[in-house]
Order: structure tokens, then C-alpha cells, then sequence
């Protein structure tokens, strides 16, 4: 017998593109709600392209659309016209949440605010994602987490090496832990639902999630803290390149016994009588002298070997993972961080979200859907005859 899904009978209504808002939407499907995405006709979400845009990895397989809308039903609707937002004020009226990553000014100009939608149905979550939130003089601006996230919240500044320019997240990097966020504020309002009979507007940003992800740090500003002497987030000296070109790191050699061992991994116990790294006082400042020795010996073996060594002698090294490792990794597929697909969808698992109870089921890695895939037999269900469904087509509002 099938184990029944904690999200069974939910249904969502996704107004959003590209990542965070349906990367939300995933993560409700996922646990078995209705989620049904609402793209413009003809064009749809563009991060359907994505996959196929530089810097991406080259693959037949449209991997990002698959990993932020599996399970997924989609729709097409002009909510620039009164009859397209005449077809989603009757999905809202039906819906239990409703996702949206639209900019402000565009749904205050669309009537698709909180407040417009709210009096169609009094237990809907109203789920909304900004760049820099629904307040203040940024309020409307429009951003995607390489600034909203990475940039705006001075983590692009602070994760560099002193004299280094900043650099470029990667696609996502600040949209997929938003999106988590967003299932987090969801959740808690289906349970207040619960108790009151109410729904609720949620909402994040991208700016909040950067300055969360970024808060030991950044709390020290409101500590009025000297950031004048910090050499960027590290010093270089816990990592080391291998003969192999891949990189070792060391982040938790601490105690002398830690040092001993590490030595006696490299292979020149006779360092633990040189007087210039007798102490961790004396190692400190001789650190620079010490990182070159180190490197030194590091590339002349592959990052195997290193890494068996450390092992013998309980040296706590870490190998710098390279994504093309993972599929493999234990680590990953032990703790299914990485799902099966059920379907056949060019690849044998889709990586999933963080969050974790056990003993929920899952759906499983479903294929996402074409554009507009479902658009007839969503609006056979809201009642629309065959004809009416050719009229809206023609009319280019479906």
C-alpha cells in the first residue's frame, strides 16, 4: 500500500520563472501537493533555456528545468488580459497557496498583489519572493540572486582573497536557499491555518537570505567591529594542490598531536625538530616558510595517495570535491541527497532539498512539465467546454 503524502490534496497555484519561487514549488510537489505552474503563452519561463546558456555544462539533457519543476503540471495564461486573470482568480479561489516571484510594480499594475487576490479566498497562502524585500526604497527594483544575494549583502566583498577582485556566484547559489526559506515561511503558515482557519502572506528575498547566509560576519557591523585588518574570508595556507591537480584542504589541525601526525603523513618526522616549528607560537610566525615546504611536498603526489596517508595517521584532511565526483560520492547517496528518478529522465538522480523527516514520503524525481502541457485539462476541470478552450487559444490568452 502506498505511504500517503504529507502534501496529498494541497493545491498550488506558481506564478513565477526561473528559480528561487519554483524551486519552492518543487519542494512542495515533492511531498505530494498539486502544483501547477502558470507561464505567458509562446514564450513561457525562460529558465527553460538555461541549460543551453554559457557558463552552463554541456548536456542534452535539460537538467535545470528537470531539477526545479519536476512534478509539475503547467499552464499557459495571459495576465495581461482580463480574461487570463479572469482563469487565475478562479485557480486562486480552488488554491490552498499560491507562489509568486513577479516583480511588486508589475502585480500592483496587474492586480495581483496580497490584497487583490486575498478576498477571492481567505485560507490561500499568498507566497511571495522580492530581490531586496516588500519594503523600502528597493522594493520594485528587479534582481537576480548574483546581486540580490551574492553582491548586496557583502558577501561577494568578503568572500575573496586580499587583492583579489570579487568574484561571480554560480547560477543559484542564493536562489535555492531562498527557496528553502520560502517552504519554511509556507509551512508555518499552513500550520497557523490550522489553528486559525486563516491564510497568510509569507514572503523573503534574496537580500535576506545573503545577509543570513552572511551573519557571522555581518553582525559584526551592528557591533560596531574594525573589519580593517581581515585578509579577506582565509588565508590561503589550508590548501594544497596534488601531482594530480587536485586540491587538498586542511581546516582542522589544531591541536599539537594534529600537527605531529600531519608530519609524520608528509614524510619528514625530522620537521618536528626544527626549532622554527617547535611551538604553535614558533609555527605562526614561521607559517609562511612552512605553507611553502608543505606545498612543496603535496605536488609530488596524486591526492589518493595523500589521501590514504592522512587516513593511516588520522590526519583530518579533506579532498576539495569536484562536482563530476559526486554522482559517487557515499556520502550523497547514502543519505539521498540526490533522488531517484521514477521516470525516465536522462539522468538516474535529481538532487534534492535539504529538508528531512523521516519517515514522509516523497513523490520522486518526476519529469517536469512542456509548456503548457496541461493548459486543456485545467480549464476542462474549471469547467470549460472544447470550443471555449479553442476561443482562448486563438485569442492567445492560453
Amino acid at each position: 500500500m502506498a505511504q500517503e503524502l504529507l502534501l496529498e490534496g494541497i493545491k498550488v497555484v506558481e506564478v513565477s520563472s526561473w528559480i528561487a519561487a519554483p524551486s519552492c514549488g518543487a519542494m512542495l510537489a515533492d511531498r505530494g501537493a498539486q502544483v501547477l505552474k502558470v507561464e505567458p503563452p509562446e514564450v513561457g519561463d525562460a529558465y527553460r533555456n538555461y541549460y543551453q546558456m554559457p557558463p552552463s555544462p554541456n548536456s542534452a539533457v535539460n537538467f535545470t528545468w528537470i531539477l526545479d519543476n519536476r512534478n509539475k503540471r503547467s499552464i499557459t495564461l495571459n495576465l495581461k488580459s482580463d480574461q487570463g486573470k479572469s482563469i487565475l482568480h478562479r485557480l486562486v479561489a480552488e488554491c490552498d497557496i499560491y507562489i509568486t516571484n513577479q516583480p511588486l510594480a508589475f502585480r500592483r499594475e496587474q492586480h495581483l498583489t496580497w490584497e487583490d487576490l486575498q478576498p477571492l479566498n481567505e485560507r490561500m497562502i499568498y507566497a511571495s519572493i522580492t530581490a531586496y524585500g516588500e519594503e523600502g526604497p528597493e522594493r520594485d527594483r528587479e534582481g537576480f540572486d548574483l546581486v540580490g544575494y551574492w553582491s548586496r549583502s557583502g558577501l561577494m566583498n568578503q568572500m575573496r582573497h586580499k587583492g583579489i577582485e570579487p568574484f561571480q556566484a554560480m547560477a543559484g547559489m542564493g536562489d535555492h536557499p531562498t527557496a528553502v526559506a520560502l517552504y519554511g515561511s509556507i509551512m508555518t503558515a499552513l500550520f497557523n491555518r490550522e489553528r486559525t482557519g486563516k491564510g497568510a502572506k509569507v514572503h523573503t528575498s534574496l537580500l535576506a537570505n545573503g545577509l543570513w547566509s552572511a551573519s557571522c560576519f555581518a553582525q559584526a557591523a551592528w557591533a560596531e567591529a574594525d573589519f580593517s585588518q581581515i585578509p579577506g574570508q582565509r588565508l590561503t595556507t589550508a590548501l594544497y594542490l596534488a601531482a594530480d591537480n587536485r586540491w587538498i584542504q586542511f581546516s582542522m589541525v589544531r591541536q599539537v598531536e594534529d600537527f605531529d601526525r600531519l608530519v609524520l603523513a608528509l614524510g619528514h618526522p625530522e620537521w618536528l625538530i626544527d626549532e622554527r616549528f617547535n611551538t604553535p607560537e614558533q609555527r605562526l610566525d614561521h607559517h609562511a616558510e612552512f605553507t611553502q615546504m608543505m606545498r612543496d611536498v603535496i605536488a609530488e603526489k596524486s591526492s589518493a595517495e595523500w589521501m590514504a596517508l592522512f587516513a593511516e595517521q588520522n590526519v583530518p584532511a579533506a579532498l576539495v570535491a569536484e562536482f563530476q565526483d559526486l554522482p559517487q560520492d557515499p556520502q550523497v547517496l547514502l543519505n539521498d541527497m540526490a533522488m531517484p528518478a521514477v521516470e525516465a529522465l536522462g539522468m538516474e538522480r535529481v538532487i534534492r532539498d535539504p529538508i528531512n523527516v523521516d519517515g514522509l514520503a516523497r513523490v520522486g524525481a518526476k519529469a517536469a512539465p512542456e509548456m503548457g502541457e496541461h493548459t486543456d485539462a485545467v480549464l476542462a476541470e474549471l469547467g470549460y467546454s472544447p470550443s471555449d478552450i479553442a476561443t482562448l487559444r486563438e485569442a492567445g490568452i492560453v
